[in-house]
């Protein structure tokens, strides 16, 4: 990982399928990130909110968005954003 890495945050829900896929996905690549369950936490969904969100998963990687669960995707904006995966 470079020394200046985004932060990576993913905005979830406990019961979303693609949220747990995408979770697994960055924790199996050693992917620092914040999760935000915009169910349990009034704050995240607030933020969840402001995006203009309709459905989770929704990744940040720094101010790159995904909207849902596109491990190609992801794997892509993580390498531009310079992370080793």
């Amino acid at each position: 990982m470079a020394a200046r890495t985004p932060r990576v945050l993913l905005y979830k829900t406990g019961r979303c399928p693609h949220c747990r896929q995408a979770r697994d996905f960055l924790q199996r690549h050693h992917i620092p990130f914040l999760e935000q369950d915009v169910e349990r936490n009034r704050r995240a969904l607030k933020e969840f909110q402001r995006l203009g969100a309709r459905g989770v998963p929704v990744i940040l990687v720094g101010q790159q968005r995904l909207d849902g669960f596109d491990p190609g995707r992801l794997r892509r904006v993580l390498k531009g954003a310079g992370f080793r995966i």
